[in-house]
């Protein structure tokens, strides 16, 4: 049987490819393994049987056979560990891309997100103007400093591999800010990840979802 994921039946990032399952997908992709989605409603993601797969009441979840996980670092982790493709076979090569699945997750992620939901939730209030220029500011420093490692080098370190993945994706949303405008580098980083095969296969089928939506409004 196939692994199944939950992912929104209407997604709110309009088909971009910024909602959080497209990392599992693409992992998925990455590795040749075939999957299931079920589509889920913003009401039944609160619902007890999703809050049992899902205590935040979020997407995506994993599940596989008695398997079942939530955290789309672990999630991906777990594809990595059990399909080749997404981790270096030689075991300091492999650490080092798992740390830069936690870099992605712990540190760039986190400001680029406080900005996007700052502009999302906070923009009619009257200490916003004060607030962006700090949120800018940290998301800018964390790029700035990714931007710097990552140089003129075609990926994080050596070939592609999870590490990339999770960075990239995160990188996604970012760049739907126009956060990437001013580092070249890791707009092209980007731009090298998002041409991947099985990338465009994750960013169609998640696209197909929002476009299906659209016409049966």
């Amino acid at each position: 049987m196939n692994p199944t994921i939950t992912a929104f039946e209407r997604s709110p990032d309009r088909g971009r490819g910024l909602a959080r399952d497209m990392r599992v997908r693409w992992a998925l992709e990455e590795v040749g393994q075939s999957y299931d989605v079920r589509h889920l409603s913003f009401a039944a993601m609160k619902e007890p049987a999703h809050l049992a797969l899902h205590p935040f009441g979020q997407i995506p979840t994993y599940e596989d056979g008695g398997l079942a996980l939530f955290e789309t670092g672990a999630i991906v982790f777990h594809i990595a560990q059990q399909h080749a493709g997404l981790l270096p076979r030689d075991a300091n090569a492999r650490a080092r891309a798992v740390m830069w699945m936690f870099a992605a997750l712990n540190t760039v992620e986190p400001p680029i997100v406080e900005r996007a939901m700052a502009i999302v939730v906070e923009r009619g209030e009257p200490w916003f103007e004060q607030r962006l220029p700090l949120l800018d500011n940290n998301a800018r420093k964390r790029l700035s400093e990714l931007s710097r490692r990552l140089g003129d080098a075609e990926w994080l370190d050596g070939d592609f591999s999870a590490g990339d993945l999770m960075m990239a994706n995160v990188l996604l949303r970012a760049n739907a800010m126009g956060l990437l405008a001013d580092y070249s580098n890791l707009a092209a980083y980007l731009s090298r990840n998002e041409a991947r095969p099985a990338y465009r296969r994750a960013f169609a089928a998640q696209l197909a979802v929002f476009t299906a939506g659209q016409a049966n409004d």
